[in-house]
């Protein structure tokens, strides 16, 4: 369900959610770095437990269906941090 077809409450609610689990997300994983542990290493860790954990969530054929538009994402620098405009 997309957030737009919910309670201006519950989206205020969920919007709440993600900020917070982003936070918790980036203490450990700064805490993490500080341990001396590779960005790289991180990264596959995180994507690996996101992945497994949603699969046992919503099953397999679900998480591949919703990671088909991940190239789309990335090519458009949804995930670029550092981006430069010219």
């Amino acid at each position: 369900m997309r957030n737009y077809d919910l309670p201006r409450e519950t989206t205020a609610a969920l919007d709440e959610q993600k900020q917070a689990a982003l936070r918790y997300i980036m203490e450990a994983w700064e805490e993490a770095i500080y341990d001396g542990i590779q960005p790289e290493m991180l990264a596959n860790a995180a994507f690996f437990a996101a992945l497994s954990d949603l699969v046992s969530s919503y099953g397999e054929d679900a998480v591949a269906k919703m990671t088909e538009g991940l190239p789309r994402r990335i090519h458009n620098g949804e995930f670029t941090l550092n981006r430069v405009t010219q």
